[in-house]
């Protein structure tokens, strides 16, 4: 007779735990979502602050474990585990109206707890084909989420860029992939980093460096593979834009630092020499902080505006790259945690307002100060956090991840670019607050918020002043998944 061990069975799927708590929600959500609509988003948010309990508990506890050989848990995927349950949590919450969709309520709940899942695989990766395989999970769940408003056109047309793009990205990841894979003789991540540090470059090696920074540059938005984020984030429903904005781009950057920063540039960090690739990203970066301002500047839609401010923002992360020291990699940790607030908050502010009728160009915000005091005084928050005035946790982000790149000297000229790109994007994020604050709107009835866009408001501007204010214990826990990243 076969016996079944408990707790062997518990110790072994202990790392995906967070995980599988996301895999039974996605699976009860149809049920529920036939029943209630705004019970799905309850279960769905409570289901994410479930895992995000459990693996707070794990990091606390100081757990490390490997899963079947492919996924392991450690500090790093801890912390980026509760980023992406964050980001879920924020975007069931506000889609708790349901005002951009039409019927599926139930599988897009689903839709959301699967392509979290995905992003949490691929932060715990050991190896190239596991990596693979939660980056097309959370990317195929996205292209699904895209097209869920049935009735608007737009929905549709982005989903169909996203869809061909992605895909495109995929078949650069592949081609990429098999090259390593001819070169090394493993997929394996520390398997490659050993055989890369003692290789000499061949034009296999280039070739693959080259197609996996274009395939990976669509996930991030890097120029000049941006063009499908303003259409994307334009087209579809709000909710999903914020899950693309904060979270999907997360994933992009931790798949760059684990093939880059990790593979690429392991020997040339053993020996602290500068690669050539750091100067590719350095330039990449400043040409992506500054195309992605510029075009801002010239945006009358808030979300369009919001879009190519997350392309100028990606700019900013990829400083981590060229500069690749430890302190580097959690100025980066740092920033992409505060921009999960501070950009999520402002497009939760744009869906309430949409939920509310009005519209999402500049000019519909005249005299939102009077008809939506607490929403107006957010939104001016969540704006000038990102452009990096203090004390904000915009400020702290931006001081800690610039200040990175200024030891040795070699890249201060990047840093003097980033700067001059903060000044500009407070040029158009002042536009918002100035139609807000200071033009007078067609009318000055209040506007009655749905309770669900005021808690999601409110947990985002209250983490933007409480980090800024005090961001030592988030700066400790960003160092501890940086060191377990580049050291483990």
């Amino acid at each position: 007779m076969v016996s079944f061990d408990i707790t062997a069975f518990i110790d072994y799927v202990k790392p995906i735990a967070p995980h599988l708590i996301l895999i039974v929600a996605a699976l009860l959500a149809p049920a529920i979502g036939s029943r209630s609509e705004k019970m799905t988003a309850v279960f769905m948010t409570l289901a994410a602050l479930s895992a995000i309990g459990v693996t707070a508990y794990m990091m606390y506890d100081g757990y490390t474990g490997t899963f079947a050989g492919m996924y392991s848990f450690n500090d790093f995927a801890g912390l980026m585990a509760l980023l992406f349950l964050t980001v879920l949590s924020i975007t069931s919450l506000m889609s708790v109206p349901g005002t951009e969709r039409r019927r599926r309520n139930g599988e897009y709940f689903s839709l959301l707890a699967i392509a979290t899942v995905g992003m949490m695989l691929v932060c715990s990766a050991d190896e190239l084909i596991s990596l693979f395989i939660g980056i097309e999970l959370a990317s195929i769940m996205s292209f699904a989420l895209v097209a869920m408003k049935k009735n608007d056109p737009r929905s549709s047309e982005a989903a169909v860029k996203y869809l061909i793009t992605g895909g495109l990205s995929t078949a650069l990841f592949i081609y990429g992939m098999s090259l390593i894979y001819g070169l090394t003789g493993t997929l394996n991540i520390s398997g490659i980093i050993d055989h890369l540090a003692a290789a000499d470059v061949t034009w296999s090696y280039m070739i693959a460096t080259v197609t996996l920074l274009a395939g990976f540059g669509f996930k991030i938005g890097m120029v000049p593979f941006h063009a499908w984020v303003p259409d994307v984030y334009d087209g579809a429903p709000t909710p999903v834009t914020t899950f693309l904005a904060i979270g999907s781009k997360k994933m992009g950057f931790v798949v760059f630092f684990k093939i880059f920063l990790m593979l690429f540039m392991a020997s040339h960090l053993i020996t602290g020499t500068t690669h050539q690739l750091q100067w590719v990203f350095a330039i990449l970066a400043a040409i992506t902080m500054t195309v992605g301002n510029i075009v801002a500047v010239s945006q009358t839609s808030v979300k369009r505006m919001l879009a190519y401010s997350s392309i100028a923002q990606a700019g900013y992360i990829l400083i981590v790259l060229p500069v690749a020291t430890d302190y580097a990699m959690m100025g980066g940790l740092f920033y992409m945690i505060a921009h999960v607030f501070m950009k999520g908050g402002a497009f939760v502010v744009v869906a309430a307002l949409a939920a509310r009728g009005v519209g999402e160009n500049i000019s519909d915000y005249r005299g939102l100060s009077k008809r939506a005091p607490l929403l107006a005084f957010a939104m001016l928050l969540f704006l000038f956090s990102l452009a990096g005035i203090p004390p904000l946790v915009g400020f702290d982000a931006k001081f800690i991840l610039f200040s990175s790149a200024l030891e040795g000297g070699t890249w201060t000229w990047l840093v003097a670019v980033a700067v001059i790109n903060s000044a500009i994007s407070l040029y158009y994020y002042a536009k918002v607050v100035k139609a807000m604050y200071v033009d007078k709107g067609t009318t000055k009835d209040r506007l009655k918020i749905h309770f669900s866009f005021k808690v999601a408001v409110a947990v985002c501007a209250v983490a933007v002043v409480v980090i800024g204010v005090f961001p030592g214990p988030i700066i400790d826990l960003c160092g501890l998944g940086a060191d377990a990243f580049l050291h483990p």
